[in-house]
Order: structure tokens, then C-alpha cells, then sequence
């Protein structure tokens, strides 16, 4: 018992800092989940929450029979997972590229060039591309016919759309996403790449006999908490980007919630496919986790 009084008394200004993120999550995140009744009542503003009519699982029942819930949640499934397979690893080899970089100057500089677009909103690159890919005046297109090609509609075509979308999160995220690689290669021993360089190892075969390796526990937490995510969906890029004559590949869960949520006032019905969807990403999640575990990784807890 004295340990403890000593050690409160050494560390208390530590707990009393954690004291303030403590109560913001617990006012701001977990207060709030006690509204999820909302997606088993029939929501009326004027009674509020706790005093609107209880009807059981009757959203969820309206949302499984909707042809346009199944559609966003075909085409949230498709977008994420096109994200996952091209642009999971992206970063990876931008980061083993430019930590191969012998010119200083130049590595900070690309760098710099690749980590812009992650402070660009959706909507300010939405505009370029829509100047950049236009049919008629796009900067794309005018070089296409040079070569004889086009005009491409590359934002009206549904499958030139999706191609469109996967393309340009690449591009915004991916050198973002560097930055934590390039942190986890610089906490890898040097001596591991001297040892392998005495053994004969060229370059390549340092890449793949101590690289990826020593990125391997930070590429499976990464890809764990990517597949947790595979059937969220970001509101900003689909919206932005889609439009009417695409939406049948554009329209995704957040933007349905959106519509038939916000736009509509059907409160109860997109709660219900809110918590739909967090429970899906929840159990990708433990699913994840667990299958990491198995193949002997330490996974995220």
C-alpha cells in the first residue's frame, strides 16, 4: 500500500493529464452511443429519443429488403476492396524506394511532392479532376488525341469511374501513408543490412531478406485495422466524384445514409444501417486480428 502512495504521488500529474482525453471520449464518444435506440424506435423529433414508439427490428428488416441498400453495400464492399489490393501496398514500395535514394536533396523532395495531396480536401481534387479529365478541354484528353485516342470520358464511364476513384486515393494517400513505413525502416539495425552486405547481398536481397521483414509487424497492423475498415466508407471522395449518371457504382453506404437519412429525415432507418455497418467492420476486425495471431504475428492487442 505504501509503494502505491509513493507512486501516486510521483506520477499523479501524468494520470491528471490523461484525466482531460479520458472525459473527452467518454463525453463525446461513449455518452452518445446510448442513442443507438434510435435504430429500434421509430424516431420523432418532437418526443425525442427515449419517448418515440419502440419497433423492434422493423428498419432492419426495411433495409435488407432494399434493392438500394444492397447496391451501396456492393459497391462499398468493391471500392474498399480495390483500395485494400492497390493502394494497401503503395506506401510500402514508395518507402522502400525512396529509402534506397542516395541523394539527400532529392529524397526530401519527392517527399515533399508526395505527402501534398493528403492536405487537399475531396473537394478541391474533385475539381481538378474534373478539369483535368473533362471530354472536351481535360488536359488528359487533349493528350490522348495526339495519339489518336478518345475523347475518354474517364468521370461518366462507369468502369473508367471506378478506376477514376481507386486512382486518385492512391495518389492523395499514398505518400502519407509512407511516412509511418519509412519510420519503421529507420528503427531496423543497421548492422543487419552490414551483415547481410558482407554475406553478398545486393541490394535486392537486403529489400527482401531484412526490409520487408522488419516491416512485416507494421504492415500486419496497418492491414488489420485497413480490413476493420473494409466496410466503412468515406463520405467527401464517393460524393464528390459521383454523380447521377454513375451512381449505380458511386453510391456507397455513407452516401445512401446521407440521402435517405439527412436529406429524407428517415432518421431510424439509416441508424439502423449505421449499426449494421459497425458491426460488420467490427467483426472484420476481430477476424483480422485473430488470423494474424494464428500465422504468429502480435496483431493490434
Amino acid at each position: 500500500m505504501t509503494n502505491r502512495i509513493t507512486y501516486f504521488k510521483r506520477t499523479w500529474m501524468l494520470y491528471a493529464m490523461l484525466a482531460l482525453p479520458l472525459a473527452f471520449f467518454v463525453v463525446f464518444r461513449y455518452v452518445p452511443m446510448t442513442n443507438i435506440v434510435i435504430a429500434f424506435k421509430d424516431y420523432n423529433m418532437f418526443k425525442g429519443v427515449w419517448s418515440s414508439d419502440w419497433v423492434g427490428a422493423k428498419w432492419f428488416d426495411q433495409a435488407f429488403h432494399s434493392r438500394d441498400f444492397y447496391n451501396a453495400l456492393r459497391n462499398t464492399l468493391t471500392l474498399n476492396f480495390l483500395d485494400l489490393i492497390i493502394g494497401f501496398p503503395a506506401p510500402i514500395i514508395l518507402a522502400i524506394l525512396l529509402n534506397e535514394l542516395t541523394f539527400f536533396w532529392y529524397k526530401k523532395f519527392t517527399q515533399t511532392v508526395v505527402y501534398l495531396p493528403h492536405f487537399l480536401s475531396w473537394i478541391i481534387i474533385s475539381g481538378i479532376a474534373s478539369q483535368l479529365f473533362a471530354p472536351g478541354a481535360g488536359i488528359v484528353n487533349i493528350a490522348l488525341r495526339k495519339f489518336g485516342i478518345g475523347p475518354i470520358d474517364f468521370l461518366m464511364d462507369k468502369n473508367l469511374w471506378v478506376a477514376t476513384y481507386v486512382g486518385l486515393g492512391v495518389w492523395k494517400e499514398m505518400g502519407w501513408g509512407t511516412i509511418i513505413y519509412l519510420a519503421a525502416i529507420t528503427g531496423i539495425n543497421p548492422e543487419v543490412y552490414e551483415a547481410a552486405e558482407v554475406d553478398g547481398a545486393g541490394r535486392w536481397r537486403k529489400i527482401w531478406h531484412v526490409t520487408l521483414p522488419g516491416l512485416r509487424p507494421t504492415i500486419v497492423t496497418l492491414l488489420i485495422m485497413n480490413i476493420g475498415r473494409i466496410l466503412g466508407s468515406e463520405f467527401d471522395r464517393p460524393y464528390t466524384l459521383g454523380n447521377s449518371l454513375v451512381i449505380q457504382v458511386s453510391d456507397v453506404i455513407s452516401t445512401l445514409v446521407y440521402r435517405v437519412g439527412i436529406r429524407s429525415f428517415q432518421f431510424s432507418y439509416t441508424a439502423a444501417i449505421g449499426l449494421f455497418q459497425s458491426v460488420i467492420c467490427v467483426i472484420f476486425l476481430l477476424a483480422a486480428n485473430a488470423l494474424a495471431k494464428r500465422f504468429g504475428e502480435r496483431g493490434i492487442w
